[in-house]
């Protein structure tokens, strides 16, 4: 069996264009080159939409809604650079990461008219305009705010429907990040009101004919598995739906790490490796 290659439909944040990662853009795609990816979807984050939606650290780092901007149309600008500096050596994405949170439906499709970017990956780290993956502290608040980790588990599942429905974004990612400071969460995904939401988002998928993010980065703090679970991993299968490994790489240290394994994994699990590339946006 010919040996799958690495890419990644989900990374590439950079120290240049991301408060919480390092490096330069283009010392990782240097470095994607050098692991021999043959494409990679680079997919910075969307700037905020406001003050109140900033995460705790870049509001520790002063800044502000209009800096974020600034710097994603910089960020921009220099992938489409390396874009077109790499092209014969590796085929560069220039992605986005969005967000939902109040107002995206407006801000998201404004960000679309402005950047122009490749493709979306479509994105949950706000509930109810807080935010649940930068602490435990933080994800125990926003537990309290929806009155309990199941209801925060079914607010997130509705939320990333909502999105899904309303963007058709080309990547989903990190579909169960939701998970991510809740020890039993194996169990809590088999709830039957949680599991009927993620049956229900996973067949919009499938009608979509989306990708999934088989998303790395949880490895990396410790989790004994990817996003996505493997209960819900089985389900992507029996769907058809395709399953794209992303490396959400932060820095040089996290480009490709644990790629081997886990392709090797999907390989197993009867996933096609010849990969799906993201649909391109037409503008």
């Amino acid at each position: 069996m010919k040996t799958p290659s690495f890419v990644s439909v989900h990374g590439g944040h950079s120290g240049q264009f991301c408060h919480h990662a390092t490096d330069t853009l283009e010392e990782i795609i240097q470095l994607y080159i050098a692991k021999k990816f043959p494409w990679v979807g680079i997919t910075e984050h969307a700037p905020a939409i406001s003050e109140e939606l900033l995460y705790p650290d870049q509001k520790a780092a002063g800044l502000t809604p209009e800096f974020l901007f600034n710097r994603f149309a910089n960020y921009m600008k220099e992938c489409r650079r390396l874009q077109q500096k790499y092209s014969a050596d590796i085929r560069i994405f220039a992605a986005m990461e969005i967000e939902t949170y109040s107002g995206y439906e407006r801000f998201v499709p404004f960000l679309l008219k402005t950047f122009q970017p490749d493709y979306i990956v479509g994105s949950v780290h706000f509930v109810g305009d807080m935010g649940f993956d930068y602490s435990q502290e933080q994800y125990d608040k926003t537990v309290a705010a929806a009155g309990g980790i199941v209801p925060l588990y079914c607010q997130y599942f509705d939320q990333q429907y909502a999105m899904i429905k309303l963007l058709t974004p080309s990547v989903v990612g990190h579909f169960d990040l939701i998970r991510l400071f809740d020890s039993g969460y194996k169990k809590r995904l088999l709830q039957p009101e949680i599991m009927e939401r993620i049956e229900r988002n996973l067949q919009l998928i499938a009608e979509l004919d989306l990708i999934m993010d088989f998303n790395l980065r949880s490895l990396l703090k410790d989790a004994d598995e990817p996003y996505i679970s493997r209960v819900i991993l089985d389900m992507a299968r029996q769907m058809n739906i395709a399953v794209v490994p992303g490396d959400d790489s932060h820095g040089l240290s996290s480009v490709g790490a644990n790629m081997e394994k886990w392709v090797t994994f999907l390989a197993e699990q009867g996933f096609d490796t010849n990969w799906k590339e993201p649909k391109l946006i037409s503008y």
